[in-house]
Order: C-alpha cells, then sequence, then structure tokens
C-alpha cells in the first residue's frame, strides 16, 4: 500500500480483515499529515454536494455515506476509539437574492437526480440553527447527510491496523512500483503480490506508471473554537455558495474551503483566512467570536472529471484522485478495492477506470 492517509489506512484495515498481509509506505509520519485527511472537514454530504454532471459520483457517494455507519461502528469497536461520527444533516443557505436563486436551481435539481431535499422558509431555518443571521434569504436541509472527525478516523484506522498485523513504514517514501512489488527513495526493493496506490495528490509523482491526471488543489481552512463554559454555536453542518461550517462533538468548528490551483504550495494566505471569515460571519455571525485555534492549507487529489481512479491498470491498482470526496468515499473505496484484491466481484463503475484519460493529450 502506497499511502498513509484515510483511503490507504482504510483499504489496509479491510484488507488486512480479510487475511491478506498488507505493508503501508507513507513518505510522511503516519497518520499521514501530508494527506487531504488531515485537513478535510469530514462532511458526508453527497446530496449537499450533488451535481448534475457527476451522477456515477453522486451514486457511489450515497452508496458509502449508507456504509459510514457500521464502517464507523466497526472501526470504534476495532480501535477503541470515538471518530465523531455525527447524524447532523446539512443546511444549505443564501446571503442575498442571487444566492436565494442559486439556492432555488439546486433544489429543482436535486428533484430530478431523484433525492428531494426539504425547502425551508428562512424563520424555519434559523428555528434548526439560530445562529443563523436574521438575514438569510433562501435555505435547504439534507437531513440524510452526516459528519465525521477525519483526523480521529486516520487515528483509529493506525490503532486497527496495528492490531491487525498490517505493517506500518513512516518516512517510507516510494519512488516507483511496478507488477512485482516497490522501489523506495532509498533503493530498498519491497515485493509484493499487489501494489495499490492511495497517494493522495502525490500519485502522480511515483514513477512505473503511466501518466496520471492527478493534480492538487489546495485548500485553505480554519479551525474555531468556543471559550470555556460557551455551548456548541451550531448543531448542523452550514453550507453556502463557497464555503461551509462543520461542527465537532466537542464543540469546534471546521470552516472552510478555498480552491485554488497552486501546485503543492500549502501556504496559508491573509486573503484566504479574511474571505472565510467575511463569508461565515455573514451568515453565522457567532463565528466571529470563537477562538481561531489554526489556519492550515491541504492538497485535493483531483483528476479531469473529479472523479476518482479505481481499479487495476499497468499492473498496480490505483485508489486515488478522489478529489474533495476522499472521506466521504472512504468505507465504499475500501469495500471495492479489497473485493478486487480478493478476486471478487467488486462492481467498481467503469466511470471511475484508471485508464479513462488514457488517449487524452495533456
Amino acid at each position: 500500500m502506497v499511502g498513509g492517509g484515510i483511503i490507504g489506512l482504510a483499504i489496509a484495515w479491510r484488507a488486512a480483515g480479510r487475511g491478506l498481509a498488507v505493508t503501508v509506505c507513507e513518505r510522511g509520519g503516519l497518520p499521514s499529515y501530508l494527506a487531504a485527511a488531515h485537513v478535510a472537514a469530514g462532511m458526508l454530504a453527497p446530496v449537499a454536494e450533488a451535481d448534475a454532471q457527476e451522477r456515477a459520483l453522486l451514486a457511489f457517494g450515497l452508496d458509502s455515506a449508507a456504509r459510514w455507519g457500521t464502517f464507523a461502528a466497526e472501526l470504534e469497536a476495532d480501535s477503541g476509539l470515538d471518530v465523531g461520527f455525527r447524524d447532523c444533516g446539512t443546511l444549505v443557505v443564501a446571503r442575498d437574492r442571487d444566492e436565494a436563486e442559486h439556492v432555488d436551481r439546486e433544489i429543482r435539481l436535486r428533484e430530478q437526480l431523484g433525492v428531494p431535499v426539504a425547502r425551508l422558509l428562512p424563520s424555519a431555518a434559523r428555528r434548526l440553527e439560530p445562529a443563523l443571521a436574521p438575514a438569510i434569504r433562501a435555505a435547504f436541509h439534507a437531513p440524510g447527510d452526516h459528519a465525521v472527525d477525519p483526523r480521529a478516523v486516520c487515528e483509529a484506522l493506525l490503532v486497527a491496523c496495528e492490531r491487525r498485523g498490517v505493517t506500518l513504514r513512516a518516512g517510507c517514501e516510494v519512488r516507483s512500483v511496478g507488477p512485482a512489488g516497490a522501489t523506495l527513495a532509498t533503493g530498498e526493493h519491497l515485493p509484493a503480490g499487489r501494489v495499490v496506490i492511495a497517494a493522495g495528490a502525490w500519485a502522480a509523482r511515483i514513477g512505473g506508471l503511466p501518466c496520471l491526471r492527478v493534480r492538487p488543489v489546495k485548500g485553505q481552512l480554519l479551525r474555531l473554537a468556543a471559550r470555556a463554559g460557551e455551548g456548541p454555536l451550531l448543531d448542523h453542518v452550514v453550507r453556502w455558495d463557497g464555503g461551509y461550517l462543520v461542527p465537532r462533538q466537542d464543540g469546534r468548528i471546521v470552516l472552510g474551503a478555498t480552491m485554488e490551483d497552486r501546485g503543492y504550495d500549502t501556504t496559508v494566505t491573509a486573503l484566504g483566512v479574511y474571505e472565510l471569515l467575511r463569508d461565515a460571519g455573514e451568515l453565522v455571525p457567532g463565528v466571529l467570536e470563537l477562538d481561531l485555534e489554526a489556519a492550515i492549507a491541504g492538497l485535493r487529489p483531483a483528476t479531469p472529471d473529479n472523479a476518482p481512479l479505481l481499479g487495476a491498470w499497468e499492473g498496480v491498482v490505483l485508489a486515488c484522485g478522489h478529489h474533495r470526496n476522499g472521506v466521504l468515499l472512504t468505507p465504499v473505496t475500501a469495500d471495492r478495492i479489497v473485493s478486487l484484491l480478493v478476486g471478487e466481484a467488486h462492481g467498481i463503475n467503469p466511470a471511475f477506470a484508471p485508464d479513462r484519460f488514457a488517449s487524452v493529450h495533456v
């Protein structure tokens, strides 16, 4: 396994549970603080994020969201750690007339896609979330969306993998791969029956593979906390055109996220922080009274069509390119890839085939 983020660790945990001998190679620490999940908000929101051009991805996301409750319960049982799974639903809100028209179009789209949501008057939205500003113009509620704490999930996966006998190698950079195993940056060769690439935004840098259309997309994010003695500000995930607020069980809130094509740059900028706080403050003024615990940036692994690369290709197995959906798609990706590894019918949609861009000139 190349990659020790949430996808790689989940596959390793599930594979070890099926009796496979697994070694995880991670270029950074374990769990990986280079991986997208370390800075992800943890929304499990296939309905709120539904897109008419991504129907296969919507179906995949709905499938994975339905698996998350069981996945979280099994992981907590194996690790003894809480992963912060919350059945909280998502509120999508609008600040002005233009955004209200956008919300109306989004509601109609979801009805056409067969995933209806509840249209709410602004007053009804504020009854669900009293912290919302009185000036909001429109809203809808997606009660089937959930949230989880990706950092807690990764910590639990690390413990669960260790308990299942997975060999975990931190600071282990894979230089190239092939059908017979992987070669490390140190020159060491690791033999393997199958190599799985779950290296996120760094997958395209691994030698021995055809050209992978995976690129890093930067996202800046803020971690906020209430002061001692204050109750939680929000119960639901709150989204708007361009951002979101995701509450944690301990009252903390994650505010994100920008989307920037900046290569492998993970610098936090004053402009990024300002825009996040400005927009969130217009919708939930109370966020401006919270303590700023951290301002961080991470890299989403994006493909040209925003869908993951899943399946066997040129002698290796790919499980990368999940873009903004890595946390959501973790359970279904792990199940599908492990089914492939043990020779069962895996059911991976051809829309996610790793070679779908092979004839596209770059």
